[in-house]
């Protein structure tokens, strides 16, 4: 049951995307056991004050399934092996969040019984509602479906009032911000602005036309500046909030 004092977050249950190449860290590619530490305390500040968490992970620190595709293997068996590649990501922050005093289970929606439990709907909530985080391996378990597909799915399936989209920088902008001096970061965008705009590509477009469709927010944010995962679950004006 959710704690007394989650009655001051705005958001009371949440999805929070992390990328795989966040997880690497300081590294070209793997696990930074550090950064994936101090993530587990930053999560850790929001189950402290009574929220709940679903982290849905990415895999492009070790494998792409569009981009392994070719030379003889198929796009099926690319997006396969990126599966994979998220399991492995989830297993590895799960122990990490363990070490780190707090209660974590790892949901599998591919079929992988003797290192992760499968995803089942009401296994997912009973863990949430026991106050553990839930670590979502395998995407959505189909290929041709990115991960941030399956968070923004996820988030539906799993009652939760908003998709967290960690990222290097600290919200929407109207250009690239790395390319250009003077881009613009938006403090609000529209669902329809962000689905027909090109230049926004924080999240693919199958994701947050989903998103759109059910009005699931989405707020995008830099998560690597302590206290900010905090903050936007308590409704403070961090990032942009597509909506």
């Amino acid at each position: 049951m959710l704690q007394l004092s989650s009655m001051s977050l705005k958001y009371q249950r949440v999805l929070l995307k992390l990328s795989g190449e966040q997880l690497a860290g300081k590294f070209d590619s793997g696990i930074d056991p550090a950064l994936c530490a101090w993530l587990a305390e930053e999560v850790k500040k929001i189950t402290d004050a009574g929220g709940q968490v679903v982290i849905m992970v990415g895999g492009g620190n070790f494998v792409r399934g569009a981009q392994i595709a070719g030379h003889g293997i198929r796009r099926v068996t690319g997006d396969h092996m990126g599966m994979l590649a998220t399991l492995i990501n989830a297993l590895g922050l799960t122990d990490i969040f363990e070490a780190n005093g707090i209660e974590t289970r790892c949901l599998s929606s591919i079929f992988a019984e003797q290192v992760a439990e499968p995803f089942v709907h009401r296994l997912a909530q009973k863990h949430l509602e026991s106050g553990r985080v839930v670590i979502a391996a395998g995407g959505i378990g189909r290929p041709y479906l990115t991960t941030d597909t399956a968070a923004v799915s996820l988030a539906l399936e799993l009652d939760c009032q908003a998709v967290l989209k960690a990222t290097k920088v600290d919200g929407v902008y109207d250009k690239d911000p790395a390319k250009h001096k003077d881009a613009i970061k938006h403090d609000s965008v529209s669902f329809q602005n962000a689905v027909e705009n090109p230049d926004i590509a924080v999240m693919d477009k199958a994701a947050m036309g989903l998103a759109m469709e059910y009005k699931m927010p989405i707020i995008v944010f830099d998560a690597m500046e302590a206290g900010k995962l905090l903050k936007v679950v308590e409704g403070q004006d961090i990032g942009t909030t597509i909506s």
